[in-house]
């Protein structure tokens, strides 16, 4: 399906060391706004949109996020009926990454269903923008999520999903969580509120350059978790090593002073 949207290109190669660095390093009213209102801002020219947004004190990032499955779960039972249940880690994840990247509710649910649960998962006011199944792009069955028709800088977008198609067209931009089932252990949200930070702390220049190298992963938070904690094996082991190595050092001086004791000056 052809649109008025160009598909992003490939993203950046990022080296591997890159990669590493990062998986090593380890409150207003809500501004509501439609697709048509979001529109109006990036329609500037983006030298000046840019300009205007650092002016404001704008985050660097900007944080794409699905509300049903991400922050939310819907369960039904006899005694309450349908009910929504909140995400664990929610306050943390919206208290940590507020200052760092502007934070977008974008999702495949209607505004009139939506508009009340993101009231009620956001009464501190830290998500920026709103954007509903209006704004999306329907193909082949998906309510696709286009980033480019917002103007945003794609080298710093991240959006969060729990479906691959939906983020089809910059799939270098995006991180395919898996569904939230209700479980009040979990801690995808925490597990990727320091994925962010990491990413953010670091100044990535284009976060699709990160992003990439875990695209074909299962499980990508799953997979940064592991390299970050190998890389953090690694670097205990260089610095005892390094440790070792100068305590010895310490000891064949002491050791030569006292075998070869220096002359007493006159």
């Amino acid at each position: 399906m052809q649109g008025p949207c160009k598909q992003l290109a490939p993203p950046p190669p990022g080296t591997p060391e890159q990669v590493a660095e990062i998986a090593r390093l380890g409150a207003q009213r809500p501004r509501d706004h439609s697709i048509n209102q979001v529109q109006k801002v990036s329609a500037m020219p983006k030298k000046l949109h840019s300009g205007l947004l650092v002016c404001l004190g704008q985050p660097p990032y900007t944080l794409v996020l699905e509300l049903t499955g991400v922050l939310l779960h819907p369960e039904w039972s006899l005694a309450t009926g349908w009910r929504t249940k909140k995400s664990p880690g929610i306050e943390t994840l919206f208290q940590q990454l507020a200052p760092l990247y502007e934070i977008v509710i974008f999702t495949s649910e209607t505004g009139m269903t939506a508009f009340p649960l993101i009231d009620s998962v956001d009464p501190h006011g830290f998500i920026s923008y709103r954007l509903f199944r209006d704004a999306t792009r329907y193909m082949e069955g998906h309510h696709v999520k286009d980033i480019s028709c917002l103007n945003w800088d794609p080298a710093r977008v991240v959006v969060m999903d729990c479906k691959k198609e939906v983020f089809q067209l910059q799939p270098y931009n995006s991180v395919a969580l898996r569904p939230w089932d209700g479980n009040s252990d979990d801690r995808v949200l925490l597990d990727l509120s320091a994925f962010l930070k990491t990413i953010a702390l670091n100044q990535v220049e284009d976060v699709r350059t990160v992003l990439a190298h875990y695209a074909l992963e299962d499980d990508q938070l799953e997979a940064f978790k592991q390299r970050q904690s190998r890389l953090d094996q690694e670097e205990q082991h260089r610095l005892a090593k390094l440790s070792k190595s100068n305590k010895q050092s310490l000891f064949f001086s002491s050791l030569s002073s006292r075998l070869w004791p220096r002359s007493k000056q006159p």
